[in-house]
């Protein structure tokens, strides 16, 4: 596949994990759509990728004072211990069934970004009414 091909995923992912809205998002469906690469591969690929965005990111929000270490433990060890175990169950399931369950995940988000977007707007809308 083309250099720039690649080039263009990686910075439509960069933009959108700078973000904060989860680069992997876009980056894994470009990879394996318009690259061909294989699903397994473009999640180590956004799990790679998204190492360095993570250090930035942090660094960024920790020099903003955006950072509440309460209970990060509780929040980190898990995460790690479960990204793990997502990675080995991963590494053992047939590609077809990591393509069919991450696009589920992503109608869900999609359908719950919809609702919630509708629940706000909605809310603005009573206000609105309220005040007049």
């Amino acid at each position: 596949m083309s250099f720039y091909l690649f080039f263009a995923c990686g910075l439509l992912g960069g933009i959108l994990g700078g973000m904060g809205m989860g680069g992997g998002t876009a980056l894994i469906p470009l990879l394996t759509l318009l690259c061909g690469v294989t699903q397994t591969a473009a999640q180590g690929v956004n799990l790679l990728s998204f190492f360095p965005m993570a250090a930035l990111a942090l660094s960024v929000h920790a020099k903003n004072g955006l950072l509440q270490r309460e209970g990060l433990l509780l929040l980190v060890l898990p995460a790690l211990a479960f990204s793990a175990a997502g990675a080995l169950l991963a590494a053992r399931l047939p590609a077809l069934l990591l393509r069919r369950a991450f696009g589920a995940f992503l109608i869900a988000l999609s359908a719950a970004k919809l609702l919630s977007a509708r629940k706000e707007r909605g809310g603005r809308g009573e206000k609105r009414q309220k005040t007049s």
